[in-house]
């Protein structure tokens, strides 16, 4: 009975396991955005605080660079 529900389940969710394709292009001129916000906060000493917020954003842009790099996008 288990086995039976959790194949059910998986076949319930694998149309919602297939994400889109990812256009580089835009996700890598998010991340040149994102950095040009960020270097005149960091420039003119500002606090940690707001910069803080975007680590996540930043880690998330190394990542897409180097996808993007391997993908064929400049």
């Amino acid at each position: 009975m288990k086995k039976a529900l959790a194949a059910m389940t998986l076949l319930a969710l694998a149309p919602v396991a297939e994400a889109p394709p990812i256009d580089w292009q835009a996700e890598l001129d998010r991340c040149r955005a994102m950095r040009e916000q960020v270097e005149p906060m960091l420039l003119a000493g500002q606090g940690l605080s707001p910069i803080a917020r975007s680590g996540t954003t930043a880690r998330r842009c190394v990542w897409l660079e180097r996808r993007a790099l391997k993908h064929g996008a400049r």
